[in-house]
């Protein structure tokens, strides 16, 4: 898989297929795996082998090319039936992660714009449209960064929270990206990690992606924040988000939201990292977001050791949602966005 500045790739098209990072082996093995068909990814997306919003709705996109490369249709209509089928599939995936309809929605309106095109010039509209996503995506994350470094100083530390890192997107990430750009700057930016429970992303992924790139970051336990931002070590808290509601309501991996009340109980500046992609102006506010629920073994048989007795109930949301007074900023690829947010959200679209 290429690299690009130290920076790992973790989704790309090859030949003809979709290769990704199987980020489910992470840090003991980097190991990439090729999906060929729609199955293949929807799994891959199901089981967090390939995860963050941006990446999943590139995943799902190529996937959705992948449904149709070898259909053989009479006419657009036959051809769209199937299509539409498998975005369906896809969508069911995972329900949180506005990245993922967006992109089926878009990589759609790419299909009945070249209807009248015969089948074979529709489909490599679509891979074209594929390709697209992923290449915005990483212009996106790296304005993004570039907007962020106008909040920041040599010599701070960040908190982030889960993984929001290339791993996550098409390059650079949203929550990271003005860590990576920073290195590039040559400034001395730290990060502490949030393990992020109970999957473990900010060990796993965020602190292996940063110590790829040289980055000074140091791993804490989910439940420690509070003391280290008490101890004023703590100059402003990033995190990336799934989906943002159009009042600022932020859904992010679970966690985000306590993050957030520590942060105004300490005074430090709580900062989301959102490509305009991940804005949902649908959802009027955070209530309506549909919070995905997994499986009860993630919590109790965690990486296939038990840590709970059988038979306990477990409650395991995937995402809480943060609600937009608790927000200093929304940093997007179009902007730095302030309260009121249904205002400014508003305007950059």
């Amino acid at each position: 898989m290429e690299r690009k500045n130290n920076m790992m790739l973790s989704i790309k098209w090859g030949e003809d297929d979709l290769i990704i990072l199987d980020q489910t082996k992470l840090p003991e093995k980097t190991e990439f795996i090729t999906l060929k068909t729609v199955e293949e990814v929807w799994d891959a997306i199901k089981k967090l082998k390939v995860r963050g919003a941006p990446a999943i709705g590139i995943a799902a996109a190529y996937g959705l090319y992948v449904s149709i490369r070898d259909l053989k249709a009479e006419c657009f209509e036959e051809f769209y039936k199937e299509f539409e089928k498998n975005a369906d599939y896809l969508a069911s995936s995972r329900p949180t992660a506005v990245n993922l309809f967006w992109a089926l929605n878009r990589m759609k309106k790419r299909a009945i714009e070249s209807k009248n095109k015969s089948i074979e010039d529709i489909k490599r509209d679509l891979l074209n449209e594929a390709h697209a996503i992923r290449n915005e995506d990483e212009e996106m994350c790296k304005a993004i960064g570039e907007n962020f470094l106008t909040l920041l100083e040599d010599g701070m530390t960040i908190l982030t929270h889960c993984n929001a890192g290339g791993l996550a997107t098409a390059r650079y990430g949203t929550a990271l990206s003005p860590i990576f750009l920073a290195k590039d700057k040559g400034w001395n930016i730290r990060v502490f990690a949030d393990e992020t429970r109970p999957l473990l992303q900010g060990a796993r992924l965020t602190t292996w992606e940063l110590l790829q790139y040289g980055v000074d970051v140091t791993l804490i336990c989910d439940n420690m924040a509070a003391h280290v931002m008490s101890k004023g070590w703590i100059d402003a808290i990033i995190t990336g988000c799934d989906r943002v509601a159009a009042n600022g309501d932020v859904a992010n991996k679970i966690g985000t939201y306590g993050l957030a009340v520590l942060a105004k109980a300490h005074n430090i500046p709580f900062y989301i990292a959102a490509p305009s992609s991940t804005i949902d102006m649908d959802t009027p506010d955070g209530s309506q977001i549909v919070i995905e629920e997994r499986s009860e073994d993630e919590v109790s048989c965690g990486f296939g050791i038990r840590t709970a007795p059988e038979g306990v109930k477990v409650y395991n949301p995937a995402f809480d949602v943060t609600p937009n007074s608790l927000i200093t900023a929304i940093v997007t690829e179009k902007g730095i966005l302030r309260p009121p947010y249904d205002k400014t959200i508003k305007n950059i679209f």
